[in-house]
């Protein structure tokens, strides 16, 4: 049997300020950049090369504790179900708030509501929540988060919220712009795709009913269809696409309408002759489809914009109004 190697103990300031010979007010003052503190170049270098000698991490929370908040930024995990677009807008995100010295934190978890969701996260102590997904926020659940002692609270919604800074995203404007020019190009039988993939319906949903809604101010109808992001999916859809008198359709992203594309083409059906066809996010890809993909371009609020609005929410409490999204039609050959 292996004899079993004893745990080491972690590495404290103290151990940093032993071999630095400093005390641990001068190590704390240096790795927390303490300002009105102080310290010389010599012996600031001197706490730090102790520090990377021995693998010294600073506790995050004992930090947060002394200053009184954290530098947390939690944004619920949801994101990841939005899309490359968003995703890559997200990680130009972590850098604004990196400048302003927030650390980003994802939380994933799937809650029954919003109360129990914002309790999870107040748990954490961020010093801000930002949720992609704003429309799932409460006032409760923002009141609580509040009374948590988070000072900025940022969403994308397609509705204000009491307590919350809210940046207008709606969904139904995606679907919206996507029908309009359909309906603009001569068509009036329209699919709306409705992926199956888990954590999309929240977003599929409100896309539909901007589908809808333009459908029924014109002599349009909309039918929502089922595709799973598998050639299965997409080959089973379109085989019977002639049975389902359909001249059109929504794809929800452009992801999904690459995947229908190849899958209609393969049984014969010509794009747009047949059926016109349109994505969203205006993604690489969407360019070098053949034919190339008519999409919607999501206009968004710059990252860097974003973090200055949270960061004044941080510290001041209240932020001017952010414009919101704005969903373009990119006109290319497939519609």
């Amino acid at each position: 049997m292996a004899e079993e190697m004893p745990a080491k103990s972690a590495i404290t300031s103290a151990d940093v300020a032993r071999l630095a010979g400093v005390s641990r007010a001068t190590v704390s003052f240096v790795l927390n950049n303490t300002q009105g503190h102080r310290v010389s170049d010599g012996t600031k270098a001197r706490v730090l090369a102790a520090a990377k000698d021995l693998g010294y991490v600073p506790h995050a929370a004992a930090r947060s504790l002394r200053a009184g908040r954290s530098n947390l930024v939690l944004m619920p995990a949801s994101i990841s179900a939005i899309g490359r677009l968003v995703s890559d807008w997200v990680d130009d995100l972590h850098s604004e708030l990196d400048r302003h010295g927030y650390t980003t934190v994802l939380h994933a978890g799937r809650f029954p509501d919003a109360v129990t969701a914002a309790r999870s996260w107040a748990e954490l102590r961020p010093t801000a929540v930002l949720a992609m997904d704003g429309d799932r926020l409460t006032p409760q659940a923002a009141d609580l988060l509040r009374r948590a002692g988070i000072r900025g609270l940022l969403a994308f919604g397609s509705h204000p919220v009491e307590g919350v800074h809210t940046v207008p995203f709606d969904h139904a404007a995606i679907g919206a712009a996507a029908t309009e020019h359909l309906i603009a190009r001569g068509r009036n039988r329209i699919a709306v795709v409705m992926p199956q993939e888990r954590g999309l319906q929240a977003f599929a949903r409100p896309r539909l009913s901007g589908a809808q809604a333009v459908a029924a101010r014109h002599m349009a109808t909309v039918t929502p269809v089922e595709l799973s992001y598998t050639s299965e999916s997409a080959t089973a859809l379109a085989k019977r696409w002639a049975d389902m008198d359909l001249d059109a359709v929504f794809a929800f992203n452009d992801e999904y309408a690459a995947l229908l594309t190849h899958a209609l083409q393969a049984q014969g059906i010509s794009i747009p002759g047949d059926v016109a066809l349109v994505g969203s996010d205006d993604l690489v890809l969407s360019a070098l489809q053949q034919p190339p993909l008519t999409t919607i371009r999501l206009d968004l609020p710059s990252p860097a914009l974003i973090a200055d609005t949270l960061h004044e929410l941080i510290e001041k409490g209240t932020a001017p109004p952010v414009p919101g999204m704005e969903a373009v039609v990119v006109h290319r050959q497939t519609s």
